[in-house]
């Protein structure tokens, strides 16, 4: 087994191995479902990551595909085994107010040697002050409770530590358009807030930041934020997409290499670290500037 494995990064080793196997053999998901008399759901979420495997199903499906060698089978069922140990996330005031595909995400980021993220209205929910973070949340308050709205918040608080304060934290690279530094997201005050933790991140080498100049924005105007997160390497990725109460973990490599091509050419396409650290700290001075023009008397 790999040490410090996470539950989530087991998962897709398993289902990964699963689908090798059946492939290998030349089955279809439906030949397996008859043969172990499963419905063709269950084959289908198991190869997908949505459910964990039990040891019963996994050694049964082992069997079925010639899968041979006691220390592969050990390994992978000890895999299994890990898949269904729970993390921070998964406490019930998290893991009940959260889609399933966040909560792969939390578990991901925790495992990610490097994550690379783009979008084009917002900053990073992992990089988000409390106060930036709650008004980007209230949004959604006609369509999600109180309290899912505040397990979301505590959540998305916590994600920073439980990343960048690991003994081997991910390099984290970051994209957004130059409008974001122009879009006061709770106001002034929140925003110049927002932009300083920023510029802080930044100076200690935690994030490296890219803006995407105006000139360069039609494109974006076409495009919905995303995660890729390397596990291990490039070869071992995932993509995280989301869209308005929507959001989905993504395995196939012919679309996590279409947003790396994507990311690599707003990458180019964008300022320098230098540049885009230089325009966050003139904005977030400017915005700062301007509250304090606003508290002098007339």
């Amino acid at each position: 087994m790999v040490s410090g494995e996470s539950p989530a990064a087991a998962r897709r080793r398993v289902r990964l191995a699963l689908r090798a196997a059946r492939e290998a053999k030349g089955f279809t998901q439906g030949y397996v479902a008859d043969e172990l008399d499963w419905s063709l759901s269950k084959v289908n979420r198991i190869e997908k990551g949505d459910v964990t495997v039990s040891r019963t199903d996994l050694l049964a499906m082992l069997e079925l595909y010639g899968v041979d060698g006691q220390e592969r089978i050990e390994d992978l069922v000890q895999a299994a085994r890990r898949s269904r140990q729970r993390g921070w996330w998964d406490e019930p005031r998290y893991r009940e107010h959260m889609t399933p595909a966040m909560l792969q995400l939390l578990q991901f980021e925790g495992e990610a040697t490097a994550i690379r993220y783009f979008h084009p209205t917002l900053i990073a929910g992992i990089l988000q002050t409390r106060e930036y973070a709650s008004y980007v949340l209230n949004f959604w308050r006609h369509d999600l409770s109180d309290v899912d709205l505040d397990a979301r918040l505590e959540a998305r608080m916590q994600r920073r530590a439980h990343v960048f304060d690991r003994p081997d934290p991910p390099d984290y690279f970051l994209i957004f358009d130059e409008s974001v530094l122009h879009r006061e997201v709770g106001g002034a005050r929140t925003m110049a807030g927002q932009l300083r933790e920023l510029v802080s991140l930044t100076r200690a080498g935690r994030v490296v930041i890219r803006v995407v100049p105006f000139a360069e924005a039609a494109p974006i105007a076409m495009l919905g934020p995303f995660t890729i997160l390397d596990i291990g390497d490039e070869e071992n990725a995932v993509l995280y997409r989301e869209s308005h109460l929507l959001d989905e973990i993504v395995h196939a490599r012919a679309n996590i290499d279409r947003h790396r091509r994507i990311f690599e050419q707003l990458w180019t396409a964008s300022y320098t670290e230098e540049e885009s650290a230089r325009l966050i700290e003139a904005r977030a001075a400017t915005m700062i500037s301007s509250l304090d023009q606003r508290k002098r008397p007339g």
